[in-house]
This record gives structure tokens, C-alpha cells and sequence, in this order.
């Protein structure tokens, strides 16, 4: 423990004439015991006039025999003992220009009265030290402050906040001039959710770089002491670390991770697409768009599948525009290369029951079943439950555009519902595939085989701003060509991780026995005659 501040003779007193009543400390600050005059320790200017006023609440300076505050503390603090409308009372005397102006009644049921001018209070503590130096302590109590006090020898600026939590950033506001004379301030606040909010709320009002934020070793310094944790409670206040917003980080901060090298994501169902790509990671937003029937869904699916299979993973989907009891069918006829929702596609009752219930068994897939429902609100809040509550890492929607249906400025609605998802996906590290729907192209029809680009998604400058990929498929659903109707282009329009894969092309064509995407080893179409589009 510090070395504390001790008494080392007894003075006349300029107030009161008494002749010994006085004390002198060897930090040079001076108390009378009669009436309670007080003198400020070296370096510290003040007025000399009466402090005693008739609102007064007279009591004694005792050490704090619970609190482990000794005597030479309670004295260079004035915080004394006494009793108000009959209770006892411990008694926080508030000091300005050698005056009380303010008193704080701290009762055994913990209740608190303040006596004198509330609005003069200040921090407190303040008078005791003088303007400026490498730094301050500032608590949530009076009683914390007389810890941290008494811990580094009474001699290092502490200050408290007169009315807890709630209104510390006030209180830091209105002494913040006196504050920033200070190299460092600390704040060494209660560690339950107030008390750390409220820490934050007061860093900000300094000056960036000035403020420090403790981590204590118990609720307050107060029960810190009482526990024996001195030494832990020191090391918390030398240990503080500097408050920077949210968001900002030192290289130092994240050099474990930086240091990792870096990896492949998962695969994808196609080598060719996980070589381009370098996998799929979380985290990241991959938006799908093609024409209305070309195969989104189908291209959806197929990724879902690969992943609960190849990649024993969870995934949910929220697919808006196809029943539950359909995508079940579906996803299972990926399983084993059966065509489930079709009814005449060769598969057998048998068939369906075994695939079926083992994806029940797998317990892998969840889906929204929605009932017409696609409010935007209630799709984020079902998206946290299954990455939170059931651990999905991929999810999938199908598509972005329903949920901005009715809104009654749709682009603003997907801009705002982008920028959710994005943040959505960060927070809660997982990975999200959507479809967008396209708007009509100039040229040749997506349907017929019309090149996608990124301005055809609706929404396209935030699907295009927030999005880490974004795929376009083309599919020429009219051709008189068995094959050419049966084969889609896959195009990679973005490609933010490393812009290598933008502009290349893969070629998928569809089994109609299996129903499974195969990738074509070459282009089908010998001289991109389904370019078309729109130029």
C-alpha cells in the first residue's frame, strides 16, 4: 500500500482563534476539528473565509473501519460521520474557494439527501489538487474516490462524480476545463452496464487520446479494497487503455489475427467457381439475379445442398415465393439426384421417405415458412434467431426484392435493407446468398438469353455498393435448341475480394433426370451467340 499522509502538528487556527485545533498534514493542507476551517495542500490556491454554514450538517472525521478508509484519508477528504433529522449519516463535504457550498448524506439504507447549493458541487474532490499533471482519477462515489486516494499515498489527483451514473457526463461537462489541464484522464467506473456506458458517455467529451478506461477487478474500487485486491486494483488503473470510438482499432489490437495467413473459404458445389472465387467466406454478402425462370432458385439450392452435405453445415432459407414442404422436396431430391416435386420424374415413394427423413436426421436445414408474411422486420428478427439460437452459417433469401414490395419508395427501401443485411452479416458472422429480381433490359429479354448486368438489379447501387459478389445467369428459355435451353451462363459481375474473377464466365447445364447443375467443360456456344443484351 502507498505511503499515506500524516499529520505532523497542531496549529493555532485563523478562523476560530483556537489554539491547537488545527491540523497540519505534511501534504501541507490544514483542517480545524472546531470549525472545520480548511486550508488546501501545496500548490493549490484558495481564499481563506468560513466554511461552516447554518445548513451545515456537523459531524466527525473516523476512519471507515468497513470501508478499509483510514483516518488521515477521511481527514484530507473532509468526509465525516454524523447524523441528519436523527439517522447517521456519512457526510461528503463539497468544496469551493475554501467553502463548503454543498454536503452529500449517504445513509445506511443507502438513500442520499444533499444539503447547501447542488448546482455549485462540482467533482469531488476537485479542490484538493492543483491544476493539471500526468493524470486524474475520476470514480462514480465519493467512498471509490477515497480508495483510489488512500491507495496512491493521498498524493495523486482523484476526483469523484457527485450523483453516480446517470449524470456523470454532465458532471465531467461542466469541470471539463479543469479536466483537460490533465495528461490522462482515468475513469474508474462501477463495472455493472451503467457504469460502463456511463464511461464511455464521459470519454467522449474529452479531448481524443486524453481519456483511459479501467477494467476493475471487482464491481467498484470500494469492494475491490474490502476484498484485498490492492495490488489488482492499482494494476487496473496503470493499466487502463486509452477510449477510442468503436470501430477504430491499432494494428496492435488485431496482430494475432493479422498474422494468420490467409485461407480458402469453403467450396463451392463447382471447382471451377471455388478456384475463381477462393471459396466461400463468412461474412460476406453474394447476390444472384437472372431473369424470371432462368434457374436462381435452382442455382440456390444446389450450393445449400453441397454444403449440408460436403460441409456438414447449418443453413436456413427464406425462400419467399416457394413453399416449405417444395423446397424440402427439392433440397432432398439434390441429396440423391431426384427430381422429388416433380410428379413423374422416376423416383419411388421408398425413394422420397429415405431421402427425406435423412434430412430430417441431419437436422441441418430451417426454413422460414412465412405465410405471406415478408416484412422486413420480421425476416431480420428470424434471421438472428437461426445464426444465434441454432447456429446457421449460411443463409439464404430468395429474393431481396419481396421484401420491398410494398413499400412506397422501393429503391430507398432496398437501399436501407441492404445496408441491414451487410451489417447483419458482420455482426453475426455468417455468410448470406439472396436473389434480386431484374428490371427490364432494353435489348434482347433475360429470358431470352439477354446479357445481365449490374444495373438490371433492382436496388442495383446498393446491391451493387454492399454485395462481395454478384452473379448474373442467362438462359435462353425460348431457343429452338434442346441444349442451348438448357444451358445457363453464369457471370461474375463483381468480385470485391480480389476483382480477379470479374468478367469471367462458367457454363451450367441443367440434367433433366437428375435435376442437378452441371458445369459444362467448355462454351457451348461456340461464338457467344447468346451475347445479345442490350448494347
Amino acid at each position: 500500500m502507498a505511503d499515506s499522509v500524516n499529520k505532523v502538528a497542531h496549529e493555532p487556527c485563523p478562523e476560530c482563534g483556537s489554539k491547537d485545533n488545527l491540523a497540519r498534514y505534511d501534504d501541507g493542507h490544514g483542517y480545524c476539528f472546531g470549525c472545520k476551517y480548511y486550508e488546501a495542500g501545496d500548490g493549490v490556491e484558495t481564499s481563506s473565509s468560513r466554511v461552516a454554514s447554518d445548513w451545515a450538517v456537523s459531524g466527525e472525521i473516523v476512519a471507515l473501519l468497513k470501508r478499509g478508509i483510514r483516518e488521515d484519508t477521511c481527514t484530507k477528504w473532509r468526509y465525516e460521520k454524523g447524523h441528519y433529522h436523527g439517522k447517521s449519516c456519512h457526510i461528503a463535504n463539497y468544496i469551493k474557494n475554501n467553502r463548503v457550498v454543498a454536503q452529500k448524506l449517504r445513509f445506511a439504507d443507502k438513500s442520499m439527501t444533499i444539503t447547501g447549493d447542488a448546482k455549485a458541487m462540482g467533482l469531488y474532490g476537485e479542490w484538493l489538487w492543483r491544476d493539471g499533471g500526468k493524470q486524474v482519477v475520476v470514480t462514480e462515489g465519493e467512498i471509490d474516490a477515497l480508495t483510489m486516494s488512500q491507495l496512491n499515498g493521498n498524493k495523486w489527483p482523484v476526483v469523484s462524480v457527485p450523483n453516480g451514473a446517470q449524470s456523470a457526463p454532465r458532471a465531467i461537462a461542466s469541470s471539463l476545463e479543469w479536466l483537460e489541464k490533465f495528461e490522462k484522464v482515468i475513469f474508474m467506473f462501477d463495472m455493472d452496464e451503467p457504469g460502463q456506458k456511463a464511461a464511455v458517455k464521459c470519454a467522449l467529451k474529452l479531448s481524443p487520446g486524453k481519456a483511459f478506461i479501467a477494467t476493475l477487478p471487482a464491481k467498484d474500487p470500494s469492494e475491490a479494497l474490502q476484498k484485498g485486491k490492492s495490488k489488482e486494483l492499482l494494476d487496473a488503473m496503470w493499466g487502463a487503455r486509452e477510449y477510442r470510438p468503436d470501430g477504430i482499432v491499432s494494428v496492435a489490437d488485431v496482430r494475432e489475427e493479422a498474422l494468420r495467413p490467409a485461407t480458402w473459404g469453403v467450396s463451392w458445389p463447382w471447382e471451377e467457381l471455388t478456384a475463381l472465387t477462393y471459396g466461400i467466406r463468412p461474412k460476406e454478402c453474394i447476390a444472384i439475379g437472372a431473369g424470371t425462370g432462368v434457374g436462381k432458385t435452382d442455382f440456390m439450392l444446389e450450393v445449400a445442398q453441397h454444403l449440408i452435405k460436403e460441409h456438414n453445415a447449418k443453413v436456413a432459407g427464406f425462400w419467399l415465393e416457394q413453399p416449405v414442404v417444395e423446397t424440402i422436396q427439392r433440397t432432398a431430391g439434390k441429396l440423391c439426384s431426384k427430381l422429388f416435386h416433380v410428379p413423374d420424374a422416376g423416383w419411388t415413394e421408398e425413394e422420397l421417405v429415405n431421402a427425406i427423413n435423412e434430412l430430417a436426421e441431419r437436422n441441418q436445414l430451417y426454413l422460414y415458412d412465412h405465410f405471406g408474411s415478408t416484412a422486413w422486420d420480421t425476416i431480420k428478427s428470424r434471421m438472428r434467431y437461426v445464426v444465434q439460437a441454432l447456429g446457421v452459417k449460411y443463409v439464404f433469401l430468395d429474393h431481396l426484392t419481396a421484401l420491398a414490395a410494398h413499400a412506397d419508395d422501393e429503391r430507398r427501401a432496398l437501399e436501407s435493407i441492404m445496408a441491414d443485411l451487410s451489417k447483419l452479416t458482420q455482426e453475426l458472422d455468417f455468410t448470406l446468398f439472396f436473389v434480386s429480381h431484374l428490371a427490364t433490359p432494353e435489348g434482347k429479354p433475360h429470358e431470352e438469353g439477354g446479357r445481365v448486368t449490374i444495373r438490371h438489379f433492382k436496388g442495383s447501387r446498393a446491391i451493387g455498393f454492399w454485395s462481395h459478389y454478384m452473379f448474373g445467369l442467362e438462359r435462353n428459355q425460348q431457343s429452338d435448341d434442346e441444349a442451348t435451353r438448357a444451358t445457363t451462363t453464369f457471370r461474375v459481375l463483381k468480385d470485391r475480394y480480389t476483382g480477379r474473377a470479374t468478367g469471367e464466365r462458367l457454363y451450367f447445364q441443367y440434367d433433366q433426370e437428375t435435376g442437378r447443375l452441371r458445369l459444362c467443360d467448355e462454351c457451348p456456344f461456340g461464338d457467344e451467340t447468346n451475347e445479345g443484351g442490350d448494347f
